[in-house]
């Protein structure tokens, strides 16, 4: 049990049955029908040809007995020759037809299962590492990939054990009867090791995930791992998770590697049965030598598809375990549900949030029986301690969290019947951290409005301080911002983000402003941004500056998901309650007059 702490399902995992996984594995196949169906007809010749090659050697057997022509022998040698020529060509055409329709299919699955991530809400992803999402989308679509293959291999090998177990009947039925006996033996050991073999399988899988995760956080915090000097510690971190891989795989492969022995070995016993039994009827004269011989040579081909089940079990499991891990993926139930996907035309932008109950989790309650109205074209303030419900109204807004009680209605429509997709595109969102995509400063404006004009961009870049923060990057538009923007200063990156949602026109402009200093030229060029965004938009601002702040037509005072203030700057100042002690803690100190008291104060 300790090589498996830490390796808990997760969540969205579920248990289908193999009759269950077959029928949604064989789902994917429908479009490669006629692939499937060529390189059917090709097993069967195979298996035809490869049937054939006992019964061309025990021919040979009987024919020494009669002292055969030069012609005859020759006979039987280019019989085999052609045999090991036709299995070899045909194996590659059937190689070739099988791998392009697995190809086809993984591509199908793995965009499936991408396409599921990305739409999952980001309650999701709070729940759940996204390396651990990676490696469901990348190594587990590739391993089902390896199980088709395998398994078609050993269905081939299964066509050719039916009929060499013809042959094997025609040529002595007694000796194929007592063969038939010892099946169930063997049957019934390998259905024994399946369940474990599943079990420990997912075991592996799970912990290679971890250590996925591992990398992913590692190199995404590495510059925050080295400002603080604990490289050490993020590699004891990643080898605690490498170690316990290598633990639990470990003990996978002892599992698995029982598996072709034990088999092996009973099959070794029945032969050995088999060729004593044989061997008394053919010295009794009960058979001829050619069929004993027959016999002898049929039972590795007989055998062999069970044999060859058991020594690519590991890669069997591992392919049903990773398909039952994909298909959890694209089958998670989303948390955010739409009643309704009705058209969204042009929004004017109210939004109203009715008696709303909301809750990450059980255990923590955001907002009770919330109301608050933001009337179309309006500008709003949101401003409180941290934990106060801020963050969490945008979230609801931009439907990226299912509220529990209560209804949010846009323009007096409920959002749950709006189609998501064209909701979203209404909206534009700048997070506390803005984040940008590898490529250019153009690419990233574009992300939003891919249609909109380079001119355009560049008229609305003019209006922003007269275009100079443009100015300032060395090739301007077509400046590289670096892998999230880290080219960029953070001034920069907020007015690259602040283009990106200009450019998209949005009837509602949701703004997490960053708490980051920056020079008071940068923010003046910032709020220029912003006033063209809000000229034309219902605003929400989760404020952390003053001018923002100011800017707003109403300011919302939030405490523990209640309001308990709201008016204009100079209103809530005279009250002296929440907002003036939030003021005077957080505000004052980037006022003018203030920056000018303390010039006076030094100056003294």
């Amino acid at each position: 049990m300790g090589f498996f702490s830490g390796l808990n399902d997760e969540k969205y995992d579920r248990q289908y049955t193999d009759k269950e996984l077959f029928r949604r594995m064989t789902a994917y196949f429908n479009s490669q029908k006629k692939r499937l169906a060529l390189a059917s007809v090709v097993i069967i010749v195979i298996a035809v040809i490869g049937a054939a090659l006992p019964i061309i050697v025990s021919r040979m057997v009987d024919l020494i007995k009669d002292q055969p022509s030069a012609a005859e022998i020759l006979g039987v040698g280019a019989a085999l020759v052609g045999v090991a020529f036709g299995q070899w060509g045909l194996n590659w055409l059937r190689r070739g037809l099988i791998v392009r329709a697995v190809g086809d299919v993984v591509l199908e699955m793995r965009s499936r299962a991408f396409r599921a991530a990305a739409e999952h809400d980001l309650s999701f992803y709070d729940q759940f590492s996204s390396g651990r999402i990676v490696s469901r989308i990348t190594s587990d679509t590739n391993d089902f990939g390896q199980l088709v293959v395998i398994v078609t291999d050993v269905v081939a090998q299964f066509i050719q054990a039916i009929i060499v177990a013809v042959v094997l009947f025609r040529a002595e039925v007694r000796l194929s009867l007592l063969l038939l006996s010892f099946l169930p033996v063997v049957f019934g050991v390998a259905a024994g090791f399946r369940a474990l073999a599943r079990r420990v399988t997912k075991r592996g899988m799970k912990a290679m995930a971890d250590v996925n995760a591992a990398i992913k956080e590692t190199i995404s915090g590495i510059s925050i791992a080295k400002n603080f000097r604990q490289e050490e510690s993020i590699f004891e971190s990643f080898d605690e998770s490498n170690v316990q891989s290598y633990r639990v795989n470990v003990q996978r492969g002892f599992v698995l590697s029982l598996v072709f022995p034990t088999l092996n070995a009973l099959s070794g016993i029945f032969v050995g049965i088999l060729v004593y039994t044989g061997g008394h009827s053919a010295a009794a004269g009960a058979i001829s030598i050619g069929a004993w011989y027959l016999f002898i040579m049929s039972l590795d081909q007989f055998f062999s598809p069970i044999l060859s089940l058991t020594s690519f079990w590991a890669q069997i499991q591992g392919g049903l375990s990773a398909a039952e891990r994909v298909f959890a993926l694209i089958d998670a139930d989303p948390n955010v549900i739409q009643t309704e996907k009705q058209d969204v035309p042009r929004l004017h932008g109210k939004i109203q949030f009715d008696h709303m109950y909301f809750r990450y989790s059980d255990k923590e309650p955001i907002l009770n029986d919330f109301n608050l109205t933001i009337q179309a074209g309006e500008t709003l303030a949101l401003v409180g301690h941290t934990g106060a419900g801020k963050s969490s109204i945008a979230k609801l807004i931009a439907r990226f969290y299912e509220f529990q009680q209560g209804r949010l209605c846009i323009d007096g429509r409920d959002i749950r019947t709006f189609d998501l997709t064209q909701y979203r595109r209404q909206l534009g969102i700048v997070s506390q951290v803005p984040f940008l995509f590898s490529g250019t400063v153009a690419d990233n404006i574009h992300y939003a409005a891919p249609g909109v004009p380079t001119e355009e961009i560049l008229r609305l870049a003019k209006k922003i301080g007269d275009g100079e923060w443009l100015d300032a990057l060395p090739k301007g538009l077509q400046t590289e911002v670096g892998e999230r923007g880290n080219h960029l200063s953070m001034g920069q990156r907020q007015l690259v983000a602040l283009m990106r949602v200009l450019v998209q026109n949005p009837a509602i402009f949701i703004l997490d402003e960053a708490t980051a200093s920056i020079d008071p030229f940068t923010e003046w060029q910032i709020q220029q941004a912003l006033n063209l965004i809000l000229k034309n938009s219902t605003s929400i601002l989760i404020a952390h500056r003053l001018s923002t702040v100011k800017a707003a037509d109403r300011i919302v005072v939030m405490s523990k998901g209640s309001i308990i203030e709201e008016g204009d700057h100079n209103g809530l100042l005279e009250q002296g309650g929440h907002y003036a002690e939030l003021y005077n803690t957080y505000f004052r100190h980037q006022s003018l007059a203030y920056v000018e008291q303390m010039k006076d104060v030094i100056s003294k």
